[in-house]
């Protein structure tokens, strides 16, 4: 991993404000042990000029003309529609742990989303099972904690290792091939709530959100990093002797800006640091302390 700083710079007609709202807070089909909480081993066409003022009647075209230019427009305004509709790729969530014995199956399966453009998929190691004696180098506790956010937020009171979180609205127990791709496809084929529009490089970056209509709860906008892979030699604990590559390994998760969902909003973020970056934007659900992660409504690569 590498060290990183980064900056954001807020520009709003009202209603954004950077900062932290929410932070996450800690999970295994295995299930998470109770000391921690649980593995499944348990996205005007311009006229000619006034002619009122002028008093002069502008000539209207003959009726094929007419045909031809508005066949032309329509076609045009498919060809940008068709752009504009285009889908955000799919927030795919894996929580897993290289001290879980049930995990490598999901890892693989993981691996197969990796490199897709219509999927951004994050895998966000949690430390619960460090105990077991292997402690997972990639693990950390804010992503246990986020883990556990979700957890509250479906009523659950138990977490595993593996899990799949899709568009933060529907979980993926163990290793779930079919389900998983059914839900990729359903989510790409539903509308896009929000318009995150992104231009910039090298770590100098300009986002610009919209929703239409407006969302029905306020979002947070999150930056991420992550290392595109990484190959470990397990020397102990469950998977003792394995050796396993990861993909997408998640090395930070910052929320930096909070959105009321409703005013068009512009964002400037800088950041430093050689770990790969996306930016996802999530809806809060109430909580009974802090607000809790909901639907997830846009990402982008920051490439």
């Amino acid at each position: 991993m590498s060290r990183a700083s980064l900056s954001v710079t807020v520009s709003v007609c009202l209603g954004l404000a950077s900062g932290a709202l929410w932070q996450p807070i800690a999970a295994n089909a295995q299930q998470a042990p109770k000391t921690a909480t649980s593995s499944s081993q348990q996205p005007q066409a311009q006229g000619q000029g006034d002619s009122a003022s002028s008093g002069v009647l502008a000539p209207d075209a003959p009726p094929e003309m007419r045909h031809q230019a508005s066949q032309s427009m329509l076609d045009t305004m498919a060809a940008q529609t068709g752009t504009e509709i285009a889908h955000d790729p799919i927030v795919v969530e894996l929580y897993t742990s290289q001290g879980c014995s049930s995990c490598p199956p999901a890892d693989a399966l993981f691996s197969e989303y990796a490199d897709r453009d219509d999927v951004l998929a994050l895998a966000l190691h949690v430390d619960y099972w460090d105990y077991l004696g292997w402690k997972d180098p990639f693990g950390r506790a804010e992503f246990t904690a986020r883990q556990k956010s979700y957890a509250r937020a479906a009523g659950e009171r138990t977490i595993y290792t593996p899990q799949m979180m899709i568009e933060g609205t529907q979980a993926l127990v163990g290793v779930q091939h079919d389900e998983l791709k059914a839900a990729i496809k359903d989510d790409l084929d539903a509308p896009q709530p929000v318009t995150l529009d992104i231009s910039g490089s090298k770590g100098d970056y300009q986002l610009a959100l919209a929703a239409d209509p407006p969302l029905s709860q306020p979002a947070v906008v999150q930056i991420v990093r992550y290392l595109p892979e990484a190959r470990v030699d397990i020397l102990r604990g469950e998977n003792a002797g394995q050796t396993v590559d990861y993909r997408n390994i998640v090395t930070e998760w910052r929320t930096v800006a909070e959105w009321d969902g409703k005013t068009p909003t512009q964002l400037n973020v800088r950041f430093t640091g050689k770990d790969k970056a996306a930016v996802i934007v999530q809806m809060l659900k109430p909580g009974a302390r802090t607000p809790l992660p909901g639907a997830i409504v846009a990402a982008g690569r920051l490439e």
